[in-house]
This record gives structure tokens, sequence and C-alpha cells, in this order.
């Protein structure tokens, strides 16, 4: 029986993947790297070091930790202000209505996200009062695709995670829900999120009736 709904953050609720990108994309020109759109799509999904890690390798640069936190750093803080532009209207279409009916019904809601900056973004998008728990990437030490901060929300939502939908835009998240025993709908392409229990191209598709109807006995 299915008591909880746990969302990722980017590419689910909202998309700041451009305001991710930009701030690497400032970040690389600055220290003269090679970033561009194909080597952001490979971060999708994970964090800020490892993130930094694949653009690093990437351009064959090699730094001690302090440094590479001191860029990560940068990095956020350009991303950060960025972030004060997002507003309620930036919800993905579907968004907002999927998370109304949920809570209508009266199921346990919680944000599954490795970004830092969860709790802002929600609080941009006035939000907060959609979810029962947030766990960030503040909350767990191992980053997806280790199932630790679905795990993590799951606890907090007081559910087991045979009990839970999580809702992931990523290949790794799809991979951390699946390695912490949880039910998988993916947001996206075939390519990306086809080894989900059930996959939608977008949120707009993903109506609470549409999910349903895919896990029948989950719900009865």
């Amino acid at each position: 029986m299915i008591k909880g709904f746990i969302f990722d953050l980017d590419g689910v609720i909202t998309d700041s993947a451009e305001q991710h990108y930009l701030a690497w994309k400032r970040l690389s020109d600055e220290m003269g790297w090679q970033f561009d759109r194909k080597i952001n799509e490979r971060l999708r999904g994970i964090s800020r070091m490892a993130s930094l890690k694949i653009i690093t390798d990437h351009n064959n640069i090699q730094a001690d930790e302090d440094t590479m936190q001191q860029w990560a750093t940068q990095k956020n803080d350009y991303y950060v202000a960025a972030l004060d532009d997002v507003g309620p209207d930036d919800f993905l279409p579907g968004a907002k209505e999927l998370l109304t009916h949920i809570k209508r019904e009266g199921f346990k809601v919680a944000l599954g996200s490795s970004s830092k900056n969860a709790n802002k973004v929600l609080q941009q998008l006035k939000a907060t009062h959609f979810f029962d728990a947030v766990a960030d990437g503040h909350s767990v030490k191992n980053s997806k695709p280790a199932p630790d901060i679905f795990l993590h929300a799951a606890k907090a939502l007081e559910v087991k995670p045979n009990q839970c939908l999580v809702f992931e835009d990523a290949k790794s998240g799809i991979d951390a829900a699946k390695a912490g025993g949880f039910y998988t709908v993916g947001i996206g392409p075939n390519e990306r999120v086809g080894h989900a229990d059930v996959r939608f191209d977008s949120m707009k598709e993903a109506t609470l009736f549409e999910v349903k109807s895919h896990f029948k006995e989950l719900f009865s």
C-alpha cells in the first residue's frame, strides 16, 4: 500500500537546470576550462562535488581538496544568486497540480534532492506547505546513486521504502531509488529513465489518476 510520495527537485518539481548550467559555465570560462551542454548533461542528478570532478577530469585538471571546495563554493554562489529570479510561476507544468491532489488525498510527501539549496528553491516557489519532510544535500553523506537520501526521506515520513513512490528525472536517481527498494516513476526520455517502474515524458502526463492506474495493486 502506497503511503508516501518522494520527489526529486530539478527536472521534476521545477527546472533550474539552466541556472546550474550557467553557473558552471561562468566558473569554467573564468578558469579557462572547456565546458558545454554535452558535458552538462552528465551532471544531471549528481552532487556538486561529483559534478566538479567530471568537469575537472574532462579538462585534465588536478587539484587538492581545499581548492576543489573553493571552486564548488564559487559555482554555488553564482547559482544561488540566480535563484532569486525563481518564483511561484516556475513549477514544471503538472507538478503543482499533482502535489495538490496528493496532499488532498492525505498522502505523505517528501523532497529527495541532492541539492543543498533545496529549501531556498521551495521557498522561492512558495511550495514548502506541500512537503512533510525535506531530504537534501545536507541530510546524508552519500549522494545518488546511493539510496541514502531516499531512505532518509522515507524515515522522516515514517513509511517503508516499499510504501513509497519516487519521482525522478535522472538515471542516477532511479538507480538510487531502486537500490533502496522504492517504486519508481521516471520523468523524461526512455534512454534516461526507461528503467523506472513506469515512465512519463513529462510531469504534465504524470497525473495522480495515471500514476494510480499503473500501480493499481498498491493503491487498492
